[in-house]
């Protein structure tokens, strides 16, 4: 479909098929204050309107400079990623190509059009065991497994390319999307207590879980006001995953005596994670006026549209 211009700037996602991609996509729309350009590789899973669809295989550099030499976006916003840890440690040729590869030649293609671009990354740069969570925007990277590795990468990627740029850093990334069937702790353990079954869940990490919602707001501050440099985009409640399950069972009103608290190393995971990591947000706060909603809140979310979808 196309729709109007109306001389607005245009923004392209990457991603768009995604969690984060749908909720920017549909943010994006109601604020009508950009022309949309929603990209994914093959055909679209978004609904509604306002938007065009491109389809794009981010890891095709002639792919990339076509569509980028057509379509001119002013704005980028590169939220398409490998995320799947433990996938990115045992396919790490596959996760290098989405994390790396693919991040470089929407850089080079975004330099020939000069459009702001604004890269997704992770609290998994940090290695989350050098006593220093929850971080800040300048604390030293070190991550402790290739999918954080190749977040890092592609960040001195985007930094080192003479563009105007921007970072916004997240964690824990929760939420519901349409024709996704990929599930969160909200979801696992809602289902998992309705079901009566007993959970065990780790009390020795730490994080700062973050809705896709206020992901997607945070990267379109980010967009509107054309801001520079690394913004943390996080939830501000840090809590472990244990105390994220408890705070569900309370909030649905399910049996917490079948939740057991565990630690790391009973797991035995492909990738290793961070142990405490999390994300001071005062900066994005102060220069974008970002206020990301309370984990309590964003399970009120999640429980509204549960029902949503099941209507």
């Amino acid at each position: 479909m196309s729709i109007p211009s109306q001389n607005k700037p245009k923004i392209l996602i990457t991603g768009a098929n995604g969690l984060l991609g749908q909720k920017l996509v549909d943010q994006l729309v109601e604020k009508g204050i950009f022309e949309v350009i929603a990209s994914g590789r093959g055909s679209s899973r978004l609904s509604g309107q306002g938007f065009v669809y491109q389809s794009l295989d981010i890891e095709d550099q002639q792919h990339v400079d076509s569509v980028f030499s057509t379509l001119k976006p002013e704005v980028i916003i590169h939220g398409a990623a490998m995320t799947n840890v433990d996938e990115c440690e045992l396919n790490q040729e596959a996760c290098y190509r989405a994390n790396v590869t693919a991040t470089r030649y929407l850089v080079e293609a975004a330099k020939k059009i000069n459009s702001h671009f604004v890269f997704v990354s992770t609290d998994f740069i940090f290695s989350g065991e050098d006593g220093n969570n929850p971080y800040d925007e300048e604390a030293t990277p070190d991550p402790v497994n290739y999918y954080g590795q190749t977040k890092l990468e592609g960040e001195e990627i985007v930094k080192n390319s003479g563009l105007d740029w921007a970072i916004a850093r997240t964690v824990l990334v929760y939420g519901i999307a349409n024709d996704l069937s990929r599930s969160n702790i909200i979801l696992w353990v809602k289902s998992s207590l309705e079901a009566g079954k007993e959970i065990q869940v780790v009390d020795d990490q730490v994080r700062t879980p973050t809705l896709a919602e206020d992901l997607a707001a945070g990267c379109i501050l980010i967009a509107e006001q054309r801001a520079k440099g690394v913004f943390n985009i996080s939830g501000s409640d840090l809590l472990t995953p244990y105390q994220m399950a408890i705070e569900t069972a309370e909030y649905f009103g399910l049996n917490k005596s079948l939740i057991t608290k565990t630690d790391s190393t009973k797991f035995k995971q492909p990738a290793k994670r961070p142990m405490k990591t999390g994300f001071i947000i005062e900066k994005a706060r102060k220069l974008l006026g970002y206020e990301p909603k309370s984990f309590q809140t964003g399970i009120g979310i999640l429980a509204k549209q549960i029902i949503l979808a099941r209507s």
